[in-house]
């Protein structure tokens, strides 16, 4: 429509700790500090989803990266999963080990390593997302269906805040192997 500004014109950035502009918005203010106790809370509610295996937390959450996201440099991972590039090696020489992920070179630099899931790595991230969705379906079930609703409603928010969160913590600030996934389409829930 001509003379219409664009979605987000005129809008003030968010002020640090509310998550709210300087009033140029409707949406309610997000009290951060407290936003990020509930993350918390629910991260640590995640870990009690834990599937029993062979996997540690940062080699579960490196193999659903890459089952998400496709392959990747070795050095992305280390940052991404804030780990030094030996601790990264050691973990992918392991997953590599349990067959799980293998290395290969980058077409346009052999030097660079990149790392992808195998065909079984892939079928352990879809099982212990199967077997953490199964205890998620017992909690959901729990709450009231206002609740479930709100949480339907904030799913693709909440995607969204976790695609910016992992763009924002590559090197390069940008995700080379991912395209970041639209703020609208439902989430599913993670091997993580």
């Amino acid at each position: 429509m001509p003379g219409t500004a664009p979605p987000g014109a005129g809008t003030a950035p968010p002020m640090p700790g509310t998550g709210t502009s300087t009033g140029m918005s409707t949406a309610p203010p997000i009290d951060c500090a407290e936003f990020s106790a509930v993350l918390e809370h629910l991260l640590s509610a995640w870990r009690r989803l834990s599937v029993p295996g062979e996997l540690s937390p940062t080699a579960a959450f490196t193999l659903a990266r890459l089952s998400r996201d496709g392959s990747s440099r070795l050095t992305d991972l280390a940052h991404s999963e804030h780990v030094t590039q030996p601790a990264m090696t050691q973990l992918i020489s392991r997953l590599e080990a349990q067959g799980l992920a293998e290395r290969f070179p980058d077409p346009a630099d052999a030097r660079v390593a990149n790392v992808r899931a195998t065909a079984a790595g892939e079928a352990l991230v879809a099982s212990r997302r199967a077997a953490r969705a199964a205890k998620l379906t017992e909690l959901l079930d729990l709450l009231t269906p206002a609740q479930r609703a709100a949480l339907a409603v904030a799913q693709p928010a909440l995607d969204a805040l976790a695609e910016v969160s992992t763009t924002a913590a590559t090197p390069s600030g940008a995700s080379a192997s991912t395209t970041a996934r639209s703020a609208t389409t439902p989430a599913t829930v993670s091997a993580r």
